[in-house]
């Protein structure tokens, strides 16, 4: 508990608006991708479709887009946005393995090894000081 401690006071000393409006659009592209992976089902379940094999492929489905939809919300407010992008991290993993294993799509390739990069930055830099959490944590 020290280490997040230790992590959100460096980060509200170094808060920039440029990280926050980093955040804010990656909360908007996640939650745009949930909504889209949620209108398009038949084309994101050929994108798995190298996974067919692995059970529980709806249930894969079914989370991404409850992830995406949910955690870009918390992200886009800057509310409990280290649990959030933990949830992200998993799915863009896979996004970003499963170029490898099915047909290789260089765009998708960059784009998710792009939002794995920033999301890891945002678990270890957190929301910054404008958003939801640093208003919560000052009102107690």
């Amino acid at each position: 508990m020290a280490t997040v401690k230790s992590l959100n006071k460096w980060a509200n000393a170094h808060t920039y608006y440029s990280l926050d409006v980093l955040r804010i659009v990656v909360g908007v592209f996640l939650f745009m991708k949930g909504v889209s992976f949620m209108t398009n089902i038949e084309y994101y379940t050929q994108l798995i479709e190298p996974l067919k094999n692995i059970g529980g492929g709806m249930l894969i489905v079914h989370y991404i887009m409850g992830a995406h939809i949910v955690g870009g919300v918390m992200i886009l407010f800057g509310l409990l946005t280290r649990w959030s992008v933990i949830a992200q991290i998993p799915i863009l993993f896979g996004a970003f393995i499963i170029n490898f294993i099915g047909e290789m799509h260089i765009g998708n390739l960059i784009l998710s090894f792009l939002l794995l990069a920033i999301c890891v930055f945002f678990l270890f830099y957190g929301s910054g000081k404008h958003s939801a959490d640093y208003y919560f944590k000052m009102q107690q």
